[in-house]
């Protein structure tokens, strides 16, 4: 009887493993025979993703994905999703991956897999164009620093020796006294530097972020073939400079 029941479940175990693997090689065989790599996002996160005068959703993940199309020969669909529905969609198989400014968490990886990370989302430098002395955050020193009280770029600039530390209760807040001369630098999440730049004019994003959140393409467990094929897309990208190109159009 025990050997009967032993061999029951070694015979269901390889049924799960065989199911689990046509699953993993399911999702890639089913995008190369489409011919197109559906993807969500909430497009309403700019620059990131965001429908333009014209309807079109555009954005530096948008552009990145069309690169990565482009090395998968593959066509691109958008799906505009509502954020907090985007991973039960992804779940559900109605795209096959997430890129929509997604923080690779622990939280988060319980429920997807993430690619290598394609964005360092952390604390960045902002001053105004004119301002040639202010190259990164080494440069900080004896200067005049607004930041939004409590928030990450507080806590780091507030560690900083030498920076007077210029505190709002609203990052717009910082970024009128940055017009006006009062502080030397803003510093806050890259996202939100970069979306006033690129609402604003006369204000730059100088250096690199100095603290790390990364940002990841998320897709459903068990799609091991799919991962590889983006992640090699992703460093064929950095390597060949077209990622650089892209990050340079929206951030600089």
């Amino acid at each position: 009887m025990m050997k009967k029941i032993i061999l029951l479940t070694l015979v269901f175990a390889l049924f799960i493993m065989a199911g689990c693997s046509s699953q993993e090689q399911g999702t890639w065989q089913k995008i190369e025979k489409e011919g197109k790599l559906v993807v969500g996002m909430s497009a309403d996160y700019k620059p990131f993703e965001y429908h333009d005068k014209g309807d079109n959703i555009v954005g530096f993940d948008v552009d990145v994905l069309k690169e990565v199309s482009k090395k998968l020969n593959l066509k691109l669909e958008l799906k505009d999703t509502a954020w907090d529905g985007i991973i039960p969609g992804l779940q559900a198989k109605k795209y096959d991956l997430i890129m929509s400014a997604m923080t690779i968490t622990e939280e988060r990886k319980k429920a997807v897999g993430f690619s290598d990370s394609y964005f360092n989302a952390g604390q960045i430098i902002a001053v105004l164009d004119g301002n040639n002395n202010i190259k990164s955050v080494e440069d900080l020193k004896g200067k005049k620093v607004g930041v939004q009280l409590g928030t990450t770029a507080d806590l780091e600039a507030s560690e900083m020796e030498g920076v007077e530390v210029k505190r709002y209760e609203k990052i717009p807040q910082a970024f009128i006294e940055l017009n006006n001369g009062r502080v030397d630098a803003v510093a806050a999440d890259l996202p939100v530097v970069a979306k006033y730049t690129l609402e604003h004019s006369g204000v730059k994003i100088v250096g690199e972020p100095f603290t790390t959140e990364n940002f990841g393409i998320a897709m459903r467990k068990g799609d091991t073939e799919l991962l590889e094929k983006i992640n090699t897309a992703l460093a064929e990208l950095k390597q060949d400079g077209t990622y650089d190109e892209i990050y340079a159009k929206w951030f600089k």
